[in-house]
């Protein structure tokens, strides 16, 4: 049985929170509840819970002021905050656990299930510090992302990332130190969380980071070489938004 409190500055929230949790997860037993950041860790000291339900925005502070009272935090948190593209990709990023608002059953099951199965393995500290990192960070190419292998967990600067390359359902991160991490998700999904953080998708296999590309060769089988030696392929269908590209950065 996991053990939860629920944190949440409006009432009606917390209630249907509740609601929700005693209806389909049948495995959590909601021992307290706080509307801010000084009642919710005195509950959590008291109760001592698996998991936290986490909103960003208490009553006498943030989610964030909260987590920063403890010198370590071993609970698990499932955010839940109200749609910001913005602090939707930090959470994603930061590899951190969130639900939206107004919250359905679907998602919260899918998050607390996930949060039982991973509760051993996480380390939350780490997670959560990439997360504050991303949140003060104001330049986009000094923020951090978690990569998540079957051993450990990473946190990386994105300066640091060469290159991404496809391996089937797998991506293997190459790094400027000559690092490489194999992460169990695919090149579409980082595609999508790095494409506007100067990462190019050069080919079905191929996400690189401009910023390391020495130079194009041209021809039909055009290729990239990378600053750490690599030979990268350009597909036919992206050499024009590559070279459109080149254009707009030479001066």
């Amino acid at each position: 049985m996991i053990t939860a409190i629920i944190i949440d500055d409006e009432t009606k929230a917390r209630e249907t929170i509740m609601q929700m949790i005693s209806l389909y997860c049948k495995n959590v037993t909601v021992v307290s509840q706080a509307d801010g950041v000084n009642s919710a860790f005195e509950a959590i000291n008291l109760y001592k819970p698996d998991l936290v339900f986490l909103d960003i925005e208490l009553s006498d502070g943030t989610g964030f002021d909260l987590l920063k009272r403890f010198n370590q935090i071993d609970f698990k948190i499932i955010f839940i905050t109200v749609y910001d593209e913005y602090a939707i990709k930090v959470f994603k990023f930061s590899a951190v656990d969130y639900i939206l608002k107004p919250i359905g059953p679907d998602d919260l099951v899918a998050a607390v299930d996930k949060a039982e199965k991973l509760y051993e393995k996480e380390n939350i500290n780490q997670t959560l510090s990439a997360l504050i990192s991303n949140l003060g960070q104001k330049q986009p190419e000094l923020k951090k992302i978690i990569l998540k292998t079957s051993e450990n967990i990473h946190m990386v600067d994105l300066q640091d990332i060469v290159r991404c390359e496809s391996e089937q359902n797998y991506t293997k991160f190459f790094f400027s130190d000559g690092k490489k991490i194999l992460v169990s998700r695919t090149l579409k999904e980082y595609d999508e969380l790095l494409c506007e953080f100067g990462f190019f998708r050069v080919h079905q296999t191929h996400l690189v980071n401009i910023k390391f590309i020495d130079h194009y060769v041209k021809g039909d089988g055009g290729y990239l070489i990378m600053k750490d030696k690599s030979q990268i392929p350009v597909s036919y269908r992206k050499k024009d938004q590559l070279l459109n590209l080149f254009n707009k950065l030479s001066f």
